[in-house]
């Protein structure tokens, strides 16, 4: 691995809590020590909302200068090896989150949550994004 990493050969390192059990302050020392294992690749995050803390995550992440989040629309889905666990952060929360904080993702909140509300008539299953229940604010 030590040959990989000093090649340069990963470009892309990506760091999931598919439980939904991390918390910012784990997040931040699990991407610095990725930076420092591999300073060219690119680092991506993945988390679940299980216990809450996925968007608290995502914020360390960002403050800690991460290069990809994965989300999805509605924060739909799940994990098929780790039972009750919720899906990804939802798609519109983290822009929603991320446009409150200057920055610029390209993304359409109000479309987001429309989608996820589509999707979620179609699946049977009510979107959990919390803006798919409350809306934004400002309105």
């Amino acid at each position: 691995m030590d040959f990989v990493v000093a090649a340069g050969l990963i470009g892309e390192i990506a760091l999931a809590d598919t439980i939904g059990v991390a918390d910012p302050w784990t997040v931040r020392a699990r991407v610095a020590a990725a930076r420092v294992a591999a300073p060219d690749a690119r680092l991506r995050m993945h988390f679940h909302d299980t216990r809450g803390a996925g968007l608290a995550n995502a914020f360390a992440s960002v403050e800690a200068g991460i290069d990809i989040l994965d989300a999805s629309c509605g924060g739909l889905g799940g994990c098929p090896f780790a039972p009750d666990a919720t899906g990804n952060i939802a798609t519109e929360d983290l822009a929603w989150m991320l446009h409150r904080a200057g920055f610029e993702t390209g993304l359409d909140v109000a479309a987001l949550v429309a989608t996820a509300r589509w999707i979620g008539e179609k699946i049977g299953k009510a979107p959990v994004s919390s803006l798919s229940r409350a809306g934004g604010f400002p309105p």
